[in-house]
């Protein structure tokens, strides 16, 4: 029922996507005659794979979080997470109010142990013609090196499970290459990971740029979720722009139009590569479940990648895969001595 289509694109991808997945079986939340009526125009109101689960309340965009997490109880957000807490459905996806996905999604599924912040993971596209993944992309404004830490760790594991690399490569995003640039945060923060690299417990390749990203320099990007998230629509907004300019230039004059026809074959290969809809659906990581946030903007063709990539984390057991992970790496804190009443250090399990 979220995002800025609602419904309109978030059914027909359903549709479209079982059509074309036959293990695939949806769990429709929202309200009943809404989604009907769309199932309707799409032919599809008998489909033996997709199921509609009625929600009388919808929280919408603008939302506070208090509202979606403490008022609207039994909003499609809430029942749909109730759907993977209750073991029927092994995902949720969904395009709505990413603050109040984030928090009903921690109080409905609470977080695995170690995590005190989730995060939100996807993947940009780069130029040895893979994935990096980058992490927080909004989830966390502020971040303490503790937050950022998690992040690396979690991201380690994700990346392990979803491509089969052992020790998948870590960059901390910063300003400079150099130990000596970057903000307080940062700097605490490549302490623990170069500490941990050290251990042989992580694979820190340590400070990165912007466009070490695009380069491919590293597996993960780690950073806080206001940079992450100004990157990610910076970059998306770069991909649009290419392709809009590309798009009028060719167009301009017949020649320039001869010359896209006779390149037309490299020329989808690019948009392809470039397309943000391609890399939609970010992974809400260190919950204990399943959810992917598209974008609120998401058109059928972008939401059905979120769609995929929730299908591809449950049908490979990505979630127990992340957890075997995370319980190796993540630090833990042993309970409180009785004789002192002050908890002890943190040691790696």
């Amino acid at each position: 029922m979220g995002g800025d289509h609602g419904p309109a694109v978030t059914v027909a991808a359903a549709v479209a996507f079982a059509n074309r997945e036959p293990d695939v079986e949806f769990l429709l939340v929202g309200a009943d005659s809404v989604i009907q009526a769309e199932l309707k125009k799409l032919h599809a109101s008998n489909h033996p794979r997709l199921k509609v689960v009625h929600a009388s309340e919808v929280v919408e965009m603008h939302d506070p979080i208090e509202v979606a997490l403490r008022r609207k109880k039994d909003s499609s957000m809430r029942i749909a997470l109730n759907q993977v807490k209750d073991g029927a459905a092994q995902a949720c996806v969904s395009a709505g109010n990413t603050g109040a996905l984030m928090a009903v999604s921690r109080y409905v599924l609470k977080t695995m142990p170690g995590v005190d912040r989730p995060a939100i993971c996807s993947m940009l596209p780069n130029q040895k013609r893979l994935p990096t993944y980058m992490l927080d992309l909004g989830a966390n404004v502020d971040c303490e090196p503790l937050h950022l830490h998690q992040f690396a760790i979690m991201g380690s594991a994700l990346v392990s499970a979803l491509e089969g690399k052992e020790r998948p490569s870590i960059g901390l995003l910063n300003v400079g290459e150099e130990d000596i640039k970057g903000n307080d945060v940062v700097k605490r923060t490549a302490q623990l990971l170069r500490a941990d690299h050290e251990r042989g417990l992580l694979n820190f390749y340590g400070n990165v740029e912007g466009n070490d990203i695009f380069e491919g320099t590293t597996d993960i990007v780690v950073c806080d979720g206001f940079v992450g998230n100004v990157t990610l629509k910076a970059a998306e907004g770069m991909g649009r722009f290419v392709k809009i300019t590309l798009t009028e230039a060719f167009k301009s004059n017949p020649l320039n139009l001869l010359g896209a026809l006779i390149a037309r074959g490299a020329l989808k290969a690019i948009s392809r590569t470039m397309n943000p809809s391609n890399y939609n659906g970010g992974s809400l990581l260190g919950l204990r479940g399943l959810v992917f946030k598209s974008h609120g903007s998401a058109d059928k063709y972008s939401y059905e990648w979120a769609i995929q990539r929730a299908f591809d984390a449950a049908k490979n057991d990505v979630l127990s895969r992340i957890s075997t992970s995370m319980a190796k790496l993540m630090p833990v804190t042993d309970p409180v001595a009785p004789e002192t009443n002050e908890p002890m250090a943190q040691k790696t399990a």
